[in-house]
């Protein structure tokens, strides 16, 4: 038996802090973000730091053409709503929410959706953006870990994990369930230094070409810059 070798088929993946539509201008563009995601080609979106409340905000993002959009509210604040998003072009089959919420700490929630491919077959996609304590984020770590026992399809997981080490500690209740992807600054937007935001992906993915998305409007329209990769599913070489 070979060593695991990557497939033709892949995918383009793609996880965003939007900041609410807000730039680094301080101005509050909904289209802004619209084409950037656009530009970005990205056949799976995670977005978070979502006010999913603004109606203009939503309609920007499900009208950029993905066919599918899970809305994952976190926090409320009276009239407004803030969380994660995905959005993807691969059939959705089911979806639902965990809470990642920690006492006296700031809401916290992910999206845990199941995509169907014909090129790759099904596929559970997670969304979240962890809490700013180290040991909130542990704590979460634990949770999506025990949401995800016993699976045996590929896994995914995307998000902002407020975590700049290249090998964050916090996350290590998830390995080697999960592997981490490379790790690429994307924030602040401006000068990048910290990699907040992370890909991982299960042993059967291959998760290739990740690097943050810089041009264009991508530079002002957040104060995280997009991170985007290729995915493969790993197959058995001869």
């Amino acid at each position: 038996m070979g060593a695991p070798a990557a497939s033709g088929a892949t995918v383009r993946i793609a996880t965003w802090n939007i900041h609410g539509g807000v730039g680094l201008d301080r101005r509050y563009r909904p289209q802004r973000i619209a084409r950037v995601l656009a530009a970005l080609d990205a056949d799976v979106i995670a977005l978070q730091e979502v006010e999913l409340g603004k109606p203009d905000l939503v309609a920007a993002l499900r009208d950029c053409g993905h066919g599918y959009c899970v809305e994952g509210p976190a926090m409320r604040r009276g009239s407004q709503v803030f969380g994660n998003m995905l959005l993807s072009r691969l059939p959705l089959h089911a979806s639902r929410h965990i809470d990642l919420s920690r006492t006296g700490r700031e809401p916290r929630a992910a999206i845990d959706a199941e995509l169907r491919d014909p090129r790759l077959g099904p596929l559970r996609v997670l969304v979240t953006h962890l809490g700013l304590r180290g040991s909130e984020r542990e704590a979460q770590s634990r949770r999506l870990l025990q949401a995800l026992a016993d699976e045996q399809r590929p896994l995914l997981l995307l998000g902002d994990f407020n975590e700049w080490r290249a090998r964050p500690r916090r996350l290590h209740a998830l390995q080697p369930r999960l592997q981490l992807a490379a790790a690429v600054a994307t924030c602040p937007a401006a000068l990048p230094l910290l990699a907040l935001d992370r890909i991982l992906a299960s042993p059967q993915l291959q998760v290739d070409a990740v690097a943050a998305h810089r041009a264009g409007e991508a530079r002002i329209a957040s104060d995280h810059l997009p991170l985007v990769a290729q995915l493969r599913m790993r197959t058995l070489g001869a």
